[in-house]
């Protein structure tokens, strides 16, 4: 277009700048979650050297490396969505043209994915805020650390997971309408 608003690759410009910022945004989140994983092998390490070395395991180290893996697991799956790592039939899929593949990805975020996390975000606060009522702790081991705040992070996972699900619906809208890549 004469008038400027598209960008370099032809997407309009609106359009190319709400997906960078989800993008980044996506991408900032992943590297400020991975950084949960040094607390994560520094209680694994912590309780190899307790348990071999002086025969003393911790009561609390299961806990804390389940709650830290699953938090880093939830809250890596916008990240994961960002970078394409979730699971696709690729033998069929990446046979398609961009256009279809746009077409097949944008039906698809429209069907299952958007219904999928708004009811799993829906449920996952419900459970959340009935955890944080009650105070909620384990009965896993005999620290009985809280759960509410693990437990917390399901919504807060799925919120980030659909704001990066409409960046990949924009892009797969883009590509069924021009063939092209976002």
């Amino acid at each position: 277009m004469v008038d400027g608003s598209t960008a370099g690759g032809g997407a309009p410009r609106a359009l190319s700048a709400i997906v960078r910022l989800i993008d980044g945004f996506s991408e900032w989140c992943g590297g400020i979650f991975c950084l949960l994983a040094l607390p994560l092998v520094a209680a694994l390490t912590y309780e190899v050297f307790a348990r071999y070395v002086f025969h003393k395991p911790t009561i609390w180290a299961y806990d804390v490396t389940y709650m830290l893996y699953g938090t880093i697991f939830m809250l890596g799956a916008a990240y994961t969505l960002y970078k394409g790592g979730h699971i696709r039939t690729d033998i069929f899929y990446m046979s398609w043209s961009v256009r279809t593949r746009g077409t097949v990805d944008a039906i698809l975020y429209l069907i299952l994915f958007f219904p999928g996390v708004i009811f799993f975000f829906w449920a996952g606060l419900q459970e959340a805020l009935h955890s944080w009522d009650i105070r909620e702790v384990s009965d896993a081991s005999p620290w009985r650390p809280p759960l509410y705040p693990l437990k917390a992070v399901i919504p807060l996972s799925l919120a980030l997971l659909f704001i990066q699900g409409i960046s990949e619906f924009l892009k797969a809208l883009y590509a069924a309408r021009t063939g092209r890549q976002l």
